[in-house]
């Protein structure tokens, strides 16, 4: 893989990630899987790691802005690793398959959830 390619790619989906607020696993695991060729459970293992960095930096900036809610951030954080750890330990025991099966259905839904129609009778503004 290009370091220049993978520093564009870098670039790209932090900007991304801090203008549509998505986390950037879901923008790095497909680029890395189809783009680079990464193999599932590398694409997850090193988008996890090259999340936290991005999300430092847009967690101080939205709490610079006073957007962050940190009695609920810390609770999640800290219930978060528990779950961090389960969910690791059961992706490393996945058959890739069925590991990427899981995520496309994941961004499935999530794209459902968020399309615009999908919020009929819900209050926009």
């Amino acid at each position: 893989m290009s370091d220049l390619l993978a520093v564009a790619s870098g670039f790209l989906v932090g900007l991304l990630s801090g203008v549509i607020g998505v986390g950037g696993g879901v923008l790095l695991v497909p680029l890395m899987v189809i783009g680079f060729r990464f193999s599932q459970h590398v694409a997850q293992g090193t988008s996890l790691v090259a999340i936290i960095p991005t999300s430092l930096v847009g967690a101080a900036t939205h709490q610079r802005a006073g957007h962050v809610n940190l009695s609920a951030a810390a609770w999640m954080g800290m219930v978060g690793v528990a779950g961090a750890l389960a969910g690791a330990e059961l992706a490393l025991h996945l058959h890739p398959l069925v590991l990427a099966r899981l995520f496309g259905f994941f961004l499935v839904l999530s794209a459902l959830r968020i399309w615009p129609w999908a919020k009929k009778g819900e209050n926009q503004g």
